[in-house]
């Protein structure tokens, strides 16, 4: 990254040096000289950030390097933790990690359609649930606000069928960076905000659309109400912890210092059972390699313990698997796979959410349906009439073209249509079945779970 730096540098220092020369033969042309003032502006900035994000993944690694010299090799779930979310270094704590000048993109950023559905989707509930007086919307992983930004939308638009419910909007982001470009999108700014630093409501305001919204770094303090959690691209981020079996059971899969290059990192194999390997590997598996993300599990058991008791759903898109998947973990930088151990801090990390595992952990507690792929979900949703509209209403050939295309990436098979999956977490009762319903003498049929089913409101 030093090299590259420098390169950078020193071509832009021999750009402006011919430039120079231009100006001492045209004897300084004031449109030059303030042309080329910019150019060096902007050459010493981009020279200064990038100086800086070198000076802090060099420190990662150092941090690293350090930590597994005192205590030995570490989990790939503490290596993610570290870098990820270190409060100092962490990947996503000081940049905006999204979009084309970002290392990846996600659906909400690629159309409008997605997060309006998933608005829908929440309306349709709140229908299904009875029409509770008030309702939280709970994000956990914002990103940019996007998805809530266009779900809210949806809320305004169907005020008519919403105004005598109370709704609020809850955001779960550890993100410093990312918080301040949510408050950005959904308030008028964050100098229209509340802030506590230290609280365990960081930030408070109203939404654009009369709101009151919160910020929280932890699930656990969220109020306790009727809500609608959405966990979009949430879990793969979460650590997991790997496994290899081996002859003499499964041993964890750890992280450790490349004996050779010592400023490099490698996966070395656990020689011996460690905490983890005992504790979480609960039933015995047909594959010789897995992956388990713990804190997943903690956090969908509190996201069914609040379903239990105050009512609501939990909708989780992700890409992932129902237990079939072995090797799913990699980076991403500059939208291209890179490699997990080199350069640790300059790209994202993340796994493959197992559903299957989601559900073991909350059931008896709740229901869940799915995973279904992402273009199933949408197009039960309604999207090709969504699509339809906007069309009609589109007023340039431009933006035709970009509801096209955006549709396209969302729901091909081939791209985000079936890599992508929905599941869901509802109450207990939510459901009949077939069985039950024969035996009802009389009451209300349970309506289905939109996106699950064909949507009918």
């Amino acid at each position: 990254m030093i090299k590259l730096c420098t390169m950078r540098f020193f071509s832009g220092i021999k750009h402006l040096c011919s430039g120079v020369s231009s100006y001492i033969s045209k004897k300084g042309s004031p449109d030059w000289l303030a042309h080329n003032r910019a150019q060096w502006i902007r050459l010493c900035s981009r020279t200064s950030e990038i100086i800086k994000e070198s000076n802090q993944d060099s420190m990662i690694l150092k941090h690293l390097i350090l930590k597994i010299k005192s205590t030995g090799p570490i989990s790939v779930a503490e290596y993610m933790r570290e870098v990820l979310t270190n409060p100092v270094t962490g990947y996503y704590q000081h940049r905006d990690v999204l979009g084309p000048q970002g290392d990846f993109i996600t659906s909400p950023e690629i159309s409008q359609i997605f997060g309006e559905l998933l608005g829908v989707w929440c309306v349709s509930e709140w229908m299904a649930a009875g029409k509770p007086k008030t309702f939280q919307l709970v994000e956990l992983g914002p990103g940019r606000g996007t998805l809530a930004s266009d779900a809210l939308r949806v809320f305004s638009q169907l005020h008519s069928v919403l105004k005598d419910s109370e709704i609020s909007v809850h955001l779960v982001e550890v993100s410093p960076k990312l918080s301040e470009v949510q408050a950005q999108l959904l308030t008028e700014g964050e100098h229209h905000l509340l802030h506590d630093p230290n609280g365990a409501i960081y930030k408070t305001g109203t939404t654009k659309t009369g709101l009151p919204i919160s910020w929280y770094k932890d699930l656990q303090d969220v109020p306790k109400e009727f809500s609608f959690y959405i966990a979009h691209e949430f879990f793969d981020v979460l650590p997991i912890h790997k496994f290899q079996k081996t002859k003499h059971g499964w041993r964890e899969i750890l992280i450790d210092i490349e004996p050779n290059s010592p400023g490099k990192l490698r996966f070395v194999l656990a020689p011996h059972a460690t905490l983890a390997s005992k504790t979480l590997i609960q039933r015995d598996d047909e594959r010789d390699h897995i992956e388990i993300c713990p804190e997943a599990g903690i956090i969908v058991q509190n996201l069914a313990t609040r379903i239990t008791e105050d009512g609501g759903a939990a909708l989780i898109a992700d890409y992932g698997h129902n237990g079939t998947k072995t090797d799913t973990f990699r980076g991403f930088r500059g939208h291209q796979l890179h490699d997990v151990l080199t350069a640790p801090g300059t790209a994202d990390l993340t796994a493959d959410v197992d559903f299957s595992y989601l559900r073991q952990m909350t059931k008896c507690k709740v229901t869940s349906l799915g995973p279904i792929p992402q273009h199933e979900f949408l197009k039960n949703m309604g999207i090709d009439v969504r699509l339809q509209v906007l069309l009609r209403n589109a007023s340039d050939p431009a933006t035709h073209t970009d509801l096209i295309d955006s549709y396209d990436v969302i729901m091909n098979p081939e791209k985000m249509g079936n890599r992508f999956k929905f599941f869901v977490l509802l109450p207990c009762n939510r459901l009949i079945s077939s069985q039950d319903t024969k035996n009802m003498k009389r009451g209300p049929m349970t309506s289905p779970v939109a996106g699950f089913s064909e949507l009918q409101l």
